[in-house]
This record gives C-alpha cells, sequence and structure tokens, in this order.
C-alpha cells in the first residue's frame, strides 16, 4: 500500500495539531495550502486549486499564496472569522540533511490580529476568556493584543451579563474550557459574530506573574490565566507589552444593556452599522488613534463617581475657556501617532525603521503640549502637564540611529545613519569607494584597449564584469589577463585578476554592511523595548487629554452647558436638544424642549402624532444623561440631573431575523430586561409597548407595565404611546403626568410644532401623516369616511380607565381584577348598544333592537359563565374577542 510522501506525512502531523485553523506551510516562495485547507480556501481568497502526487494514487488538492504577499490573504481569512498557523522552514534547505525541519511559529486569529487594513485606528480588537465557575459565577478577562491592555472581572448574575459584557467590548474571539456548555456557546454566536477557541489551562504562566501584582483573589487570576494561557499558546513570544492587569466591576460604571446601547445609537447606527449618525460620530473630535478608543470606552461606561465625573467636567470647562492653548494642543496632538500601537509592536517584533520615526516624532511633541498645559493657570493642568514623560533619551537615541526616511525592509539595509556605528562606517567607506575605483577601472582599460564602448557591469548572478563587443574582441591583450565569463549574442564579458580583487573587497563591505545593519536595529529595538511601561503610560495620559479636548471642542462648538448634578433626584432640562438630530437638521432649526420629573413626577406618559418628535425627545433625555455621566457638557439651557445607575429603552422595532425572533417578541424581551433589572435610580425609556400585537392585549400589557413601573420600581419613566384610553391612568397614579407633542391644523393639513406641552394630545393626526407620505388620494378619502363613523359613535369600549388596585392584592390578582374591570366595561356597553362593536357602522335598527335578541342571551349568557379570577389575561382577551365575533357574525 502506498503511503505518503515524507513531506505531506510531515504536513498531516503538522496540521493534526490546528485542526480548526488554515495550515500555511512555507515550501519555497509560498505557502501552501493541501487537502480540505485548499479547497475552502480557494473559494475564500478566489486563488487557483490545483493538485499534486502526494505519494498516493489521487492527487492532493493544493493552492498557495507567495510569502511576501501572504498578509493581505491572512488578513482576509482572519476577518472572516477563520485562524491561520503560520508553518516556517526553521533550516536553510540547502545545508538541511533531509526533511526540511517545519513548525508553527505563531496563530492569527480575529482576537489576535496585530496589525493589517481591518485594525482600524480608533477601534479596539479585544479577545476575551470566560471561566465559569462550581457557584456559578463567570470568571471573564479580556485583552486587546495590539495595545497591551487586559481587564479581569466577576459576574454573579446570568450569562446575559457575560453577553452585554462582551457586546460592549466588542469581542472578536472568546477562549473557554474544552467542556464549556455547548447551549451558551451557541448564544454567543447567534448574538455575535464570534470566534470560539478553547484552553484547557488556568495555571498563571510564569512569564505573566509580574502582571498579576494588582490581582489576588484566585478567581480572578484563574480566569486571566486562561487567556494568558491561549495567548503564550499561540503567539509564541514574550509579550512584553502586557499591561498590568485591572480589576474592574461592572456595577462602577452606569449600565446600559445591548439592546439599549444599539436602539440610543451610541457608537453605530441601527439600520447601517455604521459610526455616522451615533454619539460617537457626533463626539469625535479626537486627534490621536489613542484618544479615538479612549472616547469610544468612556462612551460604553459612563461613571456613577460624582467626584470622577466632576474632575472630568472641570478639566472640560477649563479647555473650553482657553481657546488659543486648546487650539495649539490639537495641532500638537495631530502629530501624535498611536504610542500603544507601536510599543506593541515593538515587544511583538514586527516593528519596523518607520514606526521607531513616528515614535521620535511624536516623543518631540510632547515637551510642546507640556508647555502648553503649564501656560494654563489651572491645578489639574498643571498635574496633568508633570504626568507627562517625554522619554527624552529615547527620542534622542532613535534620532541618533535612524535616518529621517527609512525604507520599509530592515533587511536590506539603508536605515542606520552614518556616524551610528564605527565598523558600519568602515564598510561603507570600502563599499563607497570601491564603486569609485569601479569607475576608474573601466577608464582605465577603455585607454589601455583602445575600446570606448567597454564597461563594467554588475548582475547577482555573475557579480562584477567586464563586457565586450564582438566587433572589439581583436582589441583585448592577449596575455591571458582577460578570463571568460559569459557569452551573449553581441558581446562577451570577462573578469580580470585586478576586478575580482576589487569584488570580493566590494561585496564582502556591502554584505557585511546589510547583516550588520540588521543586528545594529534589533539591538535599537531592544534598548525601545525597556521604554514600553513608560511609554504605555505617557499613552494614557495623552488618550486621557485628547478625550478632555475632544468634550471641550464639542461643547464649545455646540453650545453646550455644564451639567449639575443633584442627590435628591430631580431631573431638570431647559431648552434640551437631541444632540445628534440637531447636529444633522443644523443648529437653528431645531426646536427644544424641557422635561421636569421629581418625586410626585417619576412617569411622563407621552402623547401625539406620528413623526411628531416623540421617540426623539425620549431619546435626548438618556443621551443627555449619558453626556453628563461621561464627563461631556449637554445639549441644553440648563441641566440639573441625578446620577442614573442604568438605562433601559426599547424605542423601535425590528425582526430579529438571525436568531428568528419576531418584533413583538424583541420588544418584550427588551421590555423584560428593564422590568427585571431597574431600580428606582434607573431611567427607563418606553416606546409605543405593545403596538406589536392586538390592541386590546397591547393596551393590557401597556397599562400594565406602567403600574408595574409606578409601583414596584419607581424608576424615572418616559412612556410613549398611541393609545389615547391609557392617558386616564393620571387619575389613578400619582406620580404619573400626561404630556405630548404638540401639532395644529392649518387648511386641513397638520403642522408639527415639535413642543412637548403639559396633558394628553387631543387626536393622533395619523390620517395627516399618511397624506404626507403621499398615499392614493382615494384610499385617504376612504379612511376620513372611516374615522368620522367610528368618532360618531356613541359608547366606544373603554378599555383603560380607573383600574388602580389596593396594595395588599397580588400582582396576578390585580392583573386578573384589571382584565375583570374591563371586560364588564365592554359587557355593559355590549348590551346597551351592539352596534358600536362593529369595526364599520352597521344600518340603524328600529327602537325594539334594544331588547336582546336570542343571539345575544346565548352571549350573554356565555361571557356570565365565564370565570375571569381562573383565567389568564391573555386568555380573557381571546374569549372576549369570541363573543365579540358572535355578535357581529350574520
Amino acid at each position: 500500500m502506498k503511503q505518503y510522501t515524507p513531506m505531506i506525512q510531515q504536513y498531516l502531523s503538522i496540521k493534526a495539531e490546528y485542526q480548526d485553523a488554515f495550515l500555511f506551510f512555507r515550501l519555497g516562495d509560498f505557502y501552501e495550502l493541501f487537502f480540505e485547507d485548499a479547497v475552502k480556501a480557494s473559494q475564500e481568497l478566489e486563488i487557483t486549486l490545483t493538485a499534486r502526487d502526494g505519494g498516493v494514487e489521487e492527487k492532493i488538492p493544493m493552492c498557495g499564496v507567495p510569502y511576501h504577499s501572504a498578509s493581505g490573504y491572512i488578513e482576509t481569512l482572519v476577518n472572516r472569522g477563520y485562524k491561520v498557523a503560520i508553518c516556517e522552514q526553521m533550516e536553510d534547505p540547502k545545508r538541511a540533511k533531509g526533511m526540511v525541519k517545519r513548525e508553527v511559529i505563531q496563530l492569527i486569529t480575529p482576537g489576535t490580529l496585530m496589525d493589517g487594513t481591518s485594525l482600524h485606528d480608533k477601534d479596539n480588537n479585544y479577545i476575551a476568556s470566560i471561566t465559569l465557575f462550581n457557584d456559578g459565577t463567570f470568571g471573564l478577562s479580556f485583552c486587546d493584543l495590539s495595545t497591551g491592555e487586559s481587564r479581569v472581572t466577576l459576574i454573579q448574575e446570568e450569562f446575559e451579563e457575560v453577553m452585554n459584557e462582551l457586546s460592549t467590548f466588542r469581542t472578536k474571539e472568546v477562549v473557554v474550557s474544552p467542556d464549556f456548555s455547548e447551549e451558551l456557546q451557541s448564544q454567543m454566536k447567534e448574538r455575535f459574530p464570534i470566534a470560539i477557541s478553547f484552553e484547557e489551562s488556568i495555571d498563571i504562566p510564569a512569564v505573566f506573574s509580574d502582571k498579576l501584582v494588582k490581582i489576588t483573589q484566585e478567581k480572578l487570576r484563574m480566569a486571566i490565566a486562561r487567556l494568558f494561557n491561549y495567548l503564550y499558546r499561540t503567539q509564541k513570544r514574550n509579550l512584553d507589552h502586557i499591561q498590568p492587569v485591572e480589576f474592574y466591576q461592572v456595577n462602577q460604571y452606569m449600565k446600559i444593556d445591548y439592546y439599549s446601547k444599539r436602539n440610543l445609537e451610541l457608537t453605530e447606527t441601527i439600520r447601517s452599522k455604521g459610526k455616522k449618525g451615533s454619539l460617537l460620530w457626533l463626539l469625535d473630535e479626537t486627534m490621536t488613534a489613542m484618544g479615538g478608543r479612549l472616547l469610544k470606552q468612556w462612551i460604553d461606561r459612563p461613571l456613577l463617581s460624582i467626584d470622577a465625573i466632576e474632575q472630568r467636567l472641570n478639566s472640560v470647562d477649563t479647555l473650553k475657556n482657553h481657546y488659543m492653548e486648546r487650539q495649539e494642543l490639537r495641532e500638537k496632538l495631530k502629530q501624535v501617532y498611536d504610542i500603544e500601537r507601536l510599543a506593541g509592536r515593538v515587544a511583538f517584533g514586527n516593528v519596523n525603521a518607520r514606526d521607531l520615526v513616528s515614535l521620535k516624532t511624536t516623543l518631540w511633541q510632547i515637551p510642546e503640549i507640556i508647555h502648553i498645559l503649564q501656560s494654563i493657570s489651572d491645578p489639574e493642568m498643571q498635574r496633568r502637564a508633570k504626568n507627562l514623560d517625554p522619554c527624552t533619551e529615547l527620542a534622542d537615541m532613535i534620532d541618533r540611529a535612524i535616518i529621517e526616511t527609512p525604507p520599509l525592509s530592515v533587511k536590506e539595509g539603508g536605515i542606520i545613519r552614518d556616524g551610528y556605528n564605527d565598523r558600519l562606517d568602515s564598510y561603507r567607506y570600502a563599499s563607497r569607494n570601491g564603486k569609485v575605483w569601479i569607475s576608474e577601472m573601466e577608464k582605465n582599460e577603455r585607454e589601455k584597449t583602445g575600446i570606448k564602448s567597454l564597461k563594467i557591469g554588475y548582475n547577482r548572478v555573475f557579480g562584477y564584469y567586464i563586457e565586450v563587443t564582438k566587433a572589439n574582441l581583436h582589441l583585448l591583450p592577449k596575455d591571458g589577463s582577460y578570463e571568460r565569463k559569459q557569452t551573449l549574442a553581441n558581446a562577451e564579458r570577462f573578469i580580470t585578476p585586478e576586478l575580482k580583487e576589487k569584488e570580493s573587497i566590494i561585496l564582502e563591505a556591502e554584505e557585511k554592511s546589510v547583516d550588520l545593519e540588521y543586528e545594529l536595529f534589533i539591538e535599537i529595538r531592544e534598548q525601545v523595548k525597556e521604554y514600553i511601561p513608560r511609554l504605555q503610560e505617557l499613552a494614557k495620559q495623552v488618550s486621557e487629554l485628547d478625550c478632555l479636548q475632544c468634550f471641550a471642542t464639542v461643547s464649545e462648538e455646540r453650545m453646550y452647558t455644564k451639567p449639575v448634578f443633584r442627590k435628591d433626584r430631580k431631573l431638570i432640562i431647559k431648552e434640551g436638544r437631541h444632540p445628534v438630530v440637531e447636529k444633522v437638521m443644523n443648529l437653528q432649526s431645531y426646536v427644544p424642549n424641557d422635561c421636569f420629573m421629581d418625586g410626585d413626577r417619576e412617569m411622563l406618559l407621552i402623547t401625539g402624532p406620528n413623526m411628531s418628535g416623540k421617540s426623539t425627545y425620549m431619546r435626548q433625555i438618556a443621551l443627555t444623561a449619558i453626556l453628563a455621566q461621561i464627563g461631556c457638557f449637554v445639549p441644553a439651557q440648563e441641566a440639573e440631573l441625578p446620577i442614573f445607575d442604568q438605562i433601559f429603552t426599547r424605542i423601535g422595532a425590528a425582526d430579529d431575523l438571525i436568531s428568528g425572533q419576531s418584533t413583538f417578541m424583541v420588544e418584550m424581551l427588551e421590555a423584560k430586561n428593564a422590568i427585571s433589572g431597574a431600580t428606582e435610580n434607573s431611567l427607563i425609556l418606553f416606546d409605543e409597548i405593545g403596538r406589536g400585537t392586538s390592541t386590546y392585549d397591547g393596551m393590557a400589557l401597556a397599562q400594565a407595565m406602567i403600574e408595574y413601573i409606578h409601583d414596584k420600581i419607581g424608576a424615572k419613566t418616559l412612556f410613549s404611546t398611541h393609545y389615547h384610553e391609557l392617558t386616564v391612568l393620571e387619575q389613578s397614579l400619582k406620580k404619573l403626568k400626561n404630556v405630548h407633542v404638540s401639532a395644529v391644523e392649518k387648511d386641513g393639513h397638520v403642522v408639527f410644532l415639535h413642543k412637548i406641552k403639559e396633558g394628553p394630545a387631543d387626536k393622533s393626526y395619523g390620517i395627516h401623516v399618511a397624506k404626507l407620505a403621499d398615499l392614493p388620494p382615494e384610499l385617504i378619502t376612504r379612511a376620513e369616511e372611516i374615522l368620522q363613523q367610528l368618532e360618531n359613535q356613541d359608547g366606544k369600549p373603554k378599555f383603560a380607565e380607573e383600574s388602580h388596585l389596593p396594595d395588599q392584592m397580588t400582582d396576578n390578582e390585580e392583573a386578573k381584577q384589571d382584565i375583570q374591570m374591563n371586560s364588564e366595561q365592554i359587557f355593559e356597553s355590549t348590551t346597551t348598544d351592539v352596534e358600536q362593536l362593529s369595526f364599520f357602522q352597521e344600518e340603524p335598527k328600529s327602537p325594539a333592537s334594544t331588547r336582546l335578541t336570542n343571539k345575544e342571551k346565548k352571549v350573554v349568557d356565555e361571557l356570565k359563565s365565564l370565570n375571569l379570577l381562573e383565567m389568564t389575561p391573555l386568555d380573557t382577551m381571546n374569549a372576549l374577542y369570541k363573543l365579540q365575533k358572535k355578535l357581529n357574525k350574520n
């Protein structure tokens, strides 16, 4: 039986250790892929699939990419969620005895990408690990390998909280134990485009022991150890740039769950998934990549500490009031490169000479930035100036060593300055003078032989040579000093003893010069590596300063005001605006609105026409709170706010096709998150709850939610609705107030004023909105006729009359009695005027029709027989609906 060739056997033995990755197997100048890897890669990368003999009867599928251009292909695969194992030749094939030794030098995964076009400057690239402990606690750790940031926390709640953290960090890859629940893995994959990897060990690798000095709790150390083991095993190098691990607690920050962040469009819009139109788009006036990444982190995690918030606000106020200094600061920050990722590239070993010149340029800006901050008479600015470390000696060393515009490659020479190293200078002298010698020799040989076309050239195969056309060969000396080296069509090439000597000197000098330059660059890189902790601290200080100037710039340009925080839970916003909508619309055309909420006014029930701005108003309150708690000024004339611990939203509706959930189910899940998680210090925004189901179901749910939040939670709540019947709840719920978005009719057309006023709206103007959408005139006319018929009816069903019940009743009893009371109202209306239950008005009946018919009596008897207190609200509404259909049936 035939066996695979030794090379294919070697491939298969290495591939066995990397079953979940594409194996890029180095063969000469190519990375080759075989078997199933080749078939899949040819499809994903759109490269030609071929085949080769592997020692067995059937040829083996094969494809490949040139090693010098492989990075683009690797990045494409990684961006699509795949992993790539790089297998290199570990010895020179010309000197190898037998099969060339090969081994994987790095596993590149979505969470360990270090460079490439997909690694956006202002985005982190986090990899996470999840460890489930026996007591049900989740240990959660994160690391951005490109910057070295690492964090760890414990979550003692349900897995949804873990998912929320993964969402906040925008995690690309999660590392779990091999026996981690497949159900939980599926939940993660359904929610996020995420790669899942496995690591068994939770022992701390020795090379990372100094990174955990601040982490003493055993669970936390085990949680981060799993991630560090995976990184060390897959990257196969010392990751010196990994920063000391920071412990954080989820409850240190305002909680905004996955749904609410999406609904509020904090960092990306719902429709396009892009930055434009989001709060991040509005705010991002950062000048550095580091500042851009930190800004996104601040938006994701608003603060809860008033002291920490006010420290940011005071710095923003100072920079806002020092326009000239802030502009100078912005100009200097423009020239600051990404220190964090430069430090990562140094540690990782893939930094080049241009990166080091960028680092030098950055460090040269720091003394200028210090001077600008010192010129501002503010203690906080003075403190920040003192904390900036210019690393002057490092900048000077790079300047002495590296030329101003070095080539991209570090292995081909031309990167080290003259005068930096004596031995290199001597090689260069020989090389440069050797070329002068060659020029002089060419001149002498022309004079000696009389051949004016004689020239001395060079190529990599034959080295230096003297080229003479065939027509002039008879003029060469006959003493044998010209030794034939190569024959061309029209010329002959020769070598002489003198040229051999010069060639040896020149080539040896050039070769040694290139090798020495590379050695010197590695030494310089190692010296830079010693500065990594100082560079990372500098990056932290600069990125914070960049975010603060960003807030100051936006606050001044958009005319924002400094918020004030209250401990009595009052919320007072005067002339508030939606920051993003205002920017899109133009500052002058946006209609501002007030908002007042206190202990006697905890809930606002908002009614008004479609397109009038209810959702915009609700969002602007939430965004104002978020802006304030990240330390930015807010879009209002005046803002006094409580500290919100959480914000929950249910705004807009869309089917979640990926997880197979309907609009209504998504709506209910988002509502459930708010109702189960909110406290009295939370902010809840509910927009059009219940519209995804029937009218009665929707109103029942909406009213029940309003009462539950009012009685059981006490959170500040904005609840917009089209169910005008709910406005009567103001009479029974003492902390609920009606407000509406005003509109007026002019010449038969509706004009939206976008102004919030007290009290309920008097009508919805739905048909007017349909006119604005240019629906057919015939359809509009018919709708107006139907509306007039409905409005002329005397006794429409009153669903949401006063139904607030005594506190001692259970939630279930309240719901049942609420339904029973409402059903009695419907029954009462039915027995007095059956015709109102018809959607389209029927022909008038004779006075005798006020007596019940046999059919009506049967319906009444069936209604009386229902045991409403033993039925669920939904069962009750379904039963009532069936009875209604019986009454209306001809």
